[in-house]
């Protein structure tokens, strides 16, 4: 363990550590920028997991955009409170998911709060929600590199690693390598980055078009001597899906883009030896 690795252990409050001894792997889900698919990627990526049979949760920490109710489903729905302890949400394939969108009122209302607030809900979430025993539990992080980022990465007891999110195109590819950066400043593990939307495959004639450009994800991975886990291609239906807060991988659990996530969870299984 190196010493920015055991610095970040030593900052985590026993109270969280306690409360989530029962989860076996923690993956974090960044991206340098928002508009790239983060979370359509945690919430298909944890319905993958669990497609594959293991126990998964789902953390939304996005205090200011949280999005995975949304597409899981669950919108409208609240926790319930047992004694001191925060009950998640149950969602698809058992799923449990906790959520900043479950304690709103009102869906559109927004999150006015300064950091202190902030970091105070994500503690909570952190040391008061009973996930019981998970196989994996998948965090989804707002974008960018800001402070919150953080707080909340030397919070999170033992995690696995980052996956970061990023798109094909040179600007989002340049803002994914400073988050890059920042996770192997703070000494957390880069588990890889994951490509998304890498490519467009027509569906009346099958040609491949490279929307959003090619090849700059894969330097980058080189560069920073990080593993590219995966390129996810684009599919209009993904969007129609998540409207629907029905996700894609059990939708359509044969199409390219299932078998994209398929092949993502085999490779994080391997590398996290789940």
């Amino acid at each position: 363990m190196s010493t920015a690795q055991k610095s970040i252990r030593d900052m985590v409050p026993p109270k969280v550590r306690e409360n989530m001894r029962d989860i076996k792997h923690k993956v974090v889900i960044l991206s340098g920028k928002g508009g790239v698919g983060k979370t359509t990627v945690a919430t298909n990526l944890a319905m993958a997991f669990a497609r594959d049979g293991l126990e998964t949760g789902v953390l939304d920490v996005d205090i200011y955009g949280p999005n995975v109710p949304k597409l899981l489903g669950l919108e409208g729905q609240h926790p319930a409170v047992e004694g001191e302890s925060i009950l998640p949400v149950v969602g698809p394939l058992g799923v449990r998911v906790m959520s900043m969108a479950f304690l709103l009122r009102n869906r559109d209302d927004a999150v006015a709060w300064r950091g202190p607030l902030v970091a105070k809900v994500i503690g909570q979430f952190l040391g008061d929600v009973r996930w019981g025993a998970l196989d994996m539990l998948v965090v989804d992080l707002p974008p960018g590199t800001g402070d919150e980022i953080l707080s909340i990465l030397q919070s999170i007891p033992d995690a696995d690693g980052v996956i970061i999110v990023s798109t094909p195109q040179e600007v989002a590819v340049l803002d994914a390598s400073r988050a890059v950066r920042l996770v192997k400043k703070m000494g957390v593990p880069v588990l890889g980055i994951v490509e998304n939307m890498s490519e467009f495959v027509c569906p009346e004639c099958g040609s491949v078009h490279k929307l959003f450009g090619d090849g700059a994800t894969r330097r980058a991975a080189e560069q920073y001597d990080i593993e590219l886990l995966g390129s996810l291609p684009l599919d209009p239906r993904v969007v129609t899906f998540s409207d629907k807060g029905t996700p894609f991988v059990i939708m359509e659990p044969e199409s390219r883009v299932a078998g994209a996530f398929n092949a993502l969870v085999t490779r994080l299984r391997e590398k996290m030896e789940v």
